[in-house]
């Protein structure tokens, strides 16, 4: 694991030197954090560039992380060089003394990366039963995303089919996987792999977002709240738990480490907890969400400046840059932040959705800074259209499936009021508590001081531009809504996100307000902290404290998986039961169809290609045909297969087994 720790970091010096082109008066710390997960989005992409000429290999792989290097050359620069002695001089300044803020930050900072990585690592563990999973959603998250991380290392998938429905475009977003391939490459276990990554964009994630309200609110106890909102989200769960509690006979500290359920996500809820249904599980949001906010948080400088001394200092860099780089003739940085943006269609396409959103919103606000806002979208369209182009030609994804207007998201039957107030607790109430602090502020100075309307102070143009900006996230939230944005339902929470996300900062203004007053409103703040973070801390604490442990391969599939790799063709076609956790995802190779819960969610009709498995199975007249047609060239018969799907070994004995273990049987069909 210490090896995929030194990649990360050395990717992200190349990702902290390109920081400099956009952004002015960040600390050293934000621009590692965002030098990590931009250097790794440069990383995998030009990786995946090259790979998809000379495939992947250990010489493409090295040869990536030198061309994501290549921003160090900046610092060469005199000026880049001297911004950032400026930064780490100040840095190293916050570093010396013992004073109680120094203190606090560097234990805040402390418990949050042990907290990544004992929650990450029981994102897989390997014993000699087999694989296993410690989170209580990642049950079939982790096998697909092995089944794409080993159809990258060892099925050499390029240009990449979707290892889940053969002869399909793999439109998924999967440069997160890819990237954890690359280091697979370079001899780092797949499970290392997973988990240094996972924490590294955690804890990126963990700094951008603070930056991120600081910038909305200039409050830094504010700021440093917004976080565990996040990290430990969820809602009322916390009193059915004090409910089970109460119903059986074992002491509290018995009960707390034998934790029966998820109190976030279960029959009872569905929004989840972050961590649990969403960082563990979709590992390319972890990945594109700290990226989305990195451009947020230029766009909120750029709509927030108006035509104030920090919009001129904006306009200022720009000039600066193009001095140094004399063939831009548009603001730079706001291209640069585009070029970004651009590259999450292969990350996480939800994010992009996201951004053209609130852009959209920011855009119509204020159109009057057409240059900024078109050098974005150039920047965007350079890398997005492209990557869109190929992502959506021979996918087996129907657009249709992405929209239908229905209303009340997953809430059922249940009253719409009452799913959201169950669902997010006091989050929704403490909004509305924040947003109006923030205009009741802008009211007193009003009040206050006989400035005119064309002599507004600074603080109340700021409460007006922060409630119109989050205005796009409300409108996030509308949608989500109202419509269906995804074939499964529940995917309507990979928008929902950033609704909570954007909404964070005057929750935690408003809790940060509270804590600034009387020792009973201290009180008062301090108990709507817990509410807020109690359920979430708890399946959290489920995790983290090994209570889950989920087998989702035994030993025998291991086995097979590995005599595949070894006596199979890197593109050979395998036929399977459809379901997750089939032996031949550990393989890489590439299977006619496997789950249809994940078919399904990506927008693919797999009912006619459902029915061929069960024929081909079930050994009827037709199954010869079909095994022609599809171009099968091994059939696996395990458990599933015989429970499942009934499978007439009868039939199969005609084709030769070439390898097999325990229960578990390969067939050769043909060359």
């Amino acid at each position: 694991m210490l090896l995929s720790f030194m990649l990360i970091a050395l990717i992200a010096f190349g990702g902290l030197a390109l920081t400099y082109l956009f952004a002015r008066g960040e600390p050293l710390l934000w621009r590692l954090a965002a030098g990590i997960v931009i250097g790794t989005a440069v990383f995998g992409t030009v990786n995946f560039i090259i790979a998809l000429f000379f495939g992947l290999n250990p010489l493409t792989v090295l040869v990536s992380i030198i061309v994501s290097l290549s921003p160090l050359f900046l610092m060469l620069k005199k000026d880049f060089h001297g911004r950032f002695r400026f930064d780490r001089h100040r840095a190293k300044e916050k570093l010396q003394g013992k004073s109680f803020s120094k203190i606090s930050s560097f234990f805040y900072y402390v418990f949050f990366a042990l907290l990544f990585l004992f929650f990450f690592e029981r994102t897989m563990f390997v014993t000699a039963q087999g694989v296993f999973t410690g989170g209580s959603q990642n049950l079939g998250d982790l096998p697909f995303h092995l089944g794409a991380i080993f159809s990258f290392t060892d099925g050499n998938n390029f240009p990449p089919q979707n290892p889940s429905y053969a002869g399909a475009r793999f439109s998924y977003p999967f440069i997160a996987d890819f990237v954890t391939a690359s280091f697979v490459k370079l001899g780092i276990d797949a499970k290392d792999a997973m988990i240094a990554q996972n924490v590294s964009w955690a804890f990126s994630l963990l700094v951008i977002l603070e930056r991120f309200c600081f910038r909305l609110l200039n409050d830094r106890l504010a700021a440093r709240i917004a976080p565990a909102l996040l990290f430990f989200s969820g809602g009322l769960g916390f009193l059915w738990f004090f409910g089970d509690y109460w119903q059986q006979g074992k002491s509290f500290f018995e009960f707390i480490w034998q934790l029966p359920k998820d109190y976030t996500i279960s029959g009872d809820f569905r929004w989840g907890n972050s961590l649990v249904t969403l960082f563990l599980t979709q590992r390319s949001l972890l990945l594109g969400m700290p990226l989305t906010l990195i451009v947020l948080s230029k766009l909120w400088k750029l709509f927030a400046a108006e035509n104030t001394e920090k919009y001129q200092e904006e306009i200022n860099m720009d000039r600066q840059d193009r001095k140094i780089f004399s063939t831009f003739r548009f603001p730079l940085s706001f291209f640069i932040v585009g070029l970004i943006a651009g590259m999450l269609p292969l990350i996480h396409l939800h994010s992009l959705a996201v951004l053209f959103i609130v852009t959209a919103f920011l855009f119509l606000l204020q159109p009057k800074k057409w240059r900024e806002w078109t050098a974005f979208g150039i920047g965007v369209s350079i890398l997005a259209v492209p990557q869109l182009l190929w992502s959506m030609s021979g996918s087996a994804t129907e657009a249709a499936r992405f929209f239908e207007w229905r209303f009340g998201w997953d809430s059922g039957e249940t009253s719409f009021v009452w799913f959201w107030f169950k669902n997010t607790g006091i989050f929704i109430p403490m909004i509305v508590a924040g947003v109006y602090l923030v205009l009741s502020h802008r009211r007193l100075k009003d009040d206050e001081s006989l400035d005119t309307e064309n002599n507004i102070s600074e603080s109340s143009r700021h409460s007006i531009t922060l409630t119109h900006f989050y205005l796009a996230f409300v409108f996030l939230f509308l949608i989500s809504n109202i419509a269906k944005l995804a074939p499964w339902e529940w995917d309507n929470i990979k928008i929902l996100i950033y609704w909570f996300v954007g909404s964070i900062p005057f929750v935690a203004l408003a809790l940060a307000s509270m804590w600034r007053k009387s020792t009973p409103v201290k009180i008062a703040a301090a108990c709507c902290f817990v509410i807020l973070i109690f359920s979430g801390a708890l399946d959290v604490w489920r995790t983290v404290s090994g209570q889950i442990r989920t087998k989702v391969f035994d030993a025998d599939a291991v086995t097979i998986g590995e005599m595949i790799k070894k006596r199979t063709p890197p593109g050979a076609l395998f036929l399977n039961a459809p379901t997750y956790n089939s032996a031949v995802v550990l393989s890489g190779r590439q299977s006619l169809m496997r789950y249809p819960g994940h078919l399904g969610s990506h927008g693919i009709d797999y009912s006619a290609r459902e029915n061929d498995v069960k024929s081909i199975y079930s050994g009827g007249a037709a199954a010869d045909q079909i095994l022609r047609k599809y171009g099968i060239q091994y059939v696996l018969i395990s458990p599933e297969e015989r429970n499942t799907l009934r499978a007439n070994e009868e039939f199969f004995k005609k084709y030769p087994v070439i390898f097999e273990t325990g229960l578990y049987k390969v067939y050769k069909i043909q060359n």
